[in-house]
């Protein structure tokens, strides 16, 4: 996954921001493989994006070896804050969510924003929608006026 995370970091992001006009805050949202590579990167670089969007991480990956070093690593996050959506679904891989989440309520330094959603009606294949459209709303909310 790091030489994944250099591609993202050195290639696609500039190559990004020279075709398209952006701005200085980042995000990024995977779901299964793809979200447990976002639960890794914000372990492993924080400070790449500001948001970061994990719809049911497939945690259970290498035997949970991320939620095995999950509290070591949040103890080291940098100062600056970044924000996780992590959204569960309810089939099967609950009980590695809940073992990160403990991570996090454990560990999370203040400046971690952080929500869990648990969807019990959806599933692996379903949840993506429904969590990316929680994700967006809770982490982008328009300011109230």
């Amino acid at each position: 996954m790091a030489a994944f995370r250099d591609f993202v970091r050195d290639e696609l992001m500039p190559e990004i921001g020279r075709r398209y006009p952006v701005t200085d805050e980042t995000a990024i949202i995977g779901e299964s493989l793809a979200g447990l590579f976002v639960v890794e990167t914000l372990l492993t670089e924080p400070a790449l994006f500001d948001h970061y969007i994990a719809v049911d991480p497939s945690l259970w990956w290498n035997g949970g070896a991320l939620i095995a070093q999950a509290g070591e690593r949040l103890a080291t996050l940098p100062a600056e804050g970044a924000a996780l959506f992590l959204a569960s679904a309810d089939d099967g891989n609950g009980e590695h969510a809940a073992g990160f989440v403990a991570a996090l309520h454990a560990h999370a330094p203040a400046q971690l924003r952080w929500t869990h959603r648990p969807m019990p009606g959806e599933r692996h294949q379903t949840i993506f929608h429904p969590a990316a459209l929680q994700a967006f709303r809770t982490l982008f909310a328009a300011p109230s006026p």
